[in-house]
């Protein structure tokens, strides 16, 4: 068992720039993966996203951003994440699928499968990909077509001659009816109305977008994605499906889902081959479970009112893409704070060590 100053767990854009702070600041630490090769969440996207398609990759720390290029993201940004690691040296390990994390008289021992690490203090990077949240309505389990979540999204090209129902009111459900309606026949459901962004999307009203995030993480409740906060804006890509009237066609969520489509409580029924669920993803952090970090209300307290990176109720540990810092250019912020964390962490218990000594 090897026993290290800090761990990180995941090596997405969160991660790597977490690691990269730490090197700089001399912290020993190694970066455990659970994918087999580099490139985080984005390995997975579906071939048909390309770099043009994406919201935007901030440039990890020292280094450029990937370019906006007709070139498929699940490619070119776990290329862009390989050479970073290589240029860098980052101790990554992979892959390696973290089961869980306990508390062994004040160490902390990352299991995974029948090999453990300990350290003082660990980085929390793993995300949402791995979470995919999935409703449950009566009747889904008899449904006859196909029912995909976003992590399943085959691109759509495989669509084609479907009715497909999306159900969704972020930026992914936008994305795909732009993407579908061009194509074959498409329906939108929402639980709430949608949010539109009328204005640009300034420094002024990102800020405001991540505060509102900040202020759940606060208060302990389980945070929302800033994106949610944001509204929605329709891109050059999504113009011909906002011309075809898909949006306005929006329509409140379904009561039911039949064999062969979905009826809604006023008796109303539509016919659909396929159900694509755009309905989000929830934090990966199952595995540190066994640490209690969860407030009563259901989240992890952040310190700094939401703006940082130390769990409250255990101050060796620190989150990165999570809640307010779950965009790129939050991850490699929050990447810097926390290996500061960690750094005043392990200076504290230098202290102590040698307060409490001979």
């Amino acid at each position: 068992m090897e026993f290290l100053d800090s761990i990180v767990i995941g090596a997405g854009q969160a991660g790597l720039s977490a690691s990269y702070h730490l090197r700089r600041l001399g912290v020993a630490h190694v970066v455990l993966d659970a994918d087999a090769a580099p490139g985080g969440a984005w390995q997975h996207r579906w071939d048909a996203l390309t770099m043009q398609d994406v919201h935007g990759v901030a440039e990890l720390p020292g280094s450029v951003p990937p370019p906006r290029t007709t070139a498929r993201a699940n490619r070119a940004v776990p290329a862009y994440f390989g050479g970073y690691e290589r240029a860098h040296g980052l101790p990554v390990i992979r892959p390696v699928h973290v089961d869980r994390v306990d508390d062994e008289d004040g160490i902390l021992a990352v299991h995974a499968g029948e090999r453990i690490w300990l350290s003082r203090t660990l980085i929390n990077a793993t995300g949402t990909w791995t979470q995919p949240f999935l409703p449950h309505y009566p009747g889904m389990e008899t449904f006859l077509g196909e029912q995909l979540h976003t992590v399943d999204y085959p691109g759509p090209e495989h669509f084609r001659g479907k009715r497909v129902l999306v159900v969704g009111g972020g930026a992914s459900a936008v994305q795909f009816l732009g993407a579908l309606a061009p194509l074959t026949d498409v329906l939108w459901a929402t639980r709430t109305p949608p949010v539109w962004r009328t204005g640009d999307f300034t420094p002024e009203a990102g800020a405001a977008a991540v505060a509102l995030v900040e202020q759940r993480v606060a208060q302990g409740l389980a945070p929302q994605s800033v994106v949610s906060v944001t509204g929605l804006m329709l891109r050059p890509q999504e113009q011909e499906a906002a011309r075809l009237g898909v949006y306005d066609a929006r329509r409140p969520m379904f009561q039911r889902i039949e064999p062969d489509g979905v009826r809604w409580a006023d008796g109303s029924f539509e016919p659909v081959d396929a159900i694509l669920w755009a309905t989000g993803f929830r934090p990966a952090i199952g595995h540190l479970a066994p640490l209690r970090l969860r407030s009563e209300r259901g989240g992890i307290q952040l310190d700094r009112h939401g703006r940082g990176t130390t769990a409250v109720k255990d101050p060796r540990i620190q989150l990165v893409g999570y809640g307010p810092s779950a965009s790129t250019i939050g991850a490699n912020r929050a990447g810097r704070t926390a290996a500061r964390g960690v750094q005043r962490r392990l200076a504290a218990h230098e202290h102590t060590l040698t307060f409490t000594g001979p």
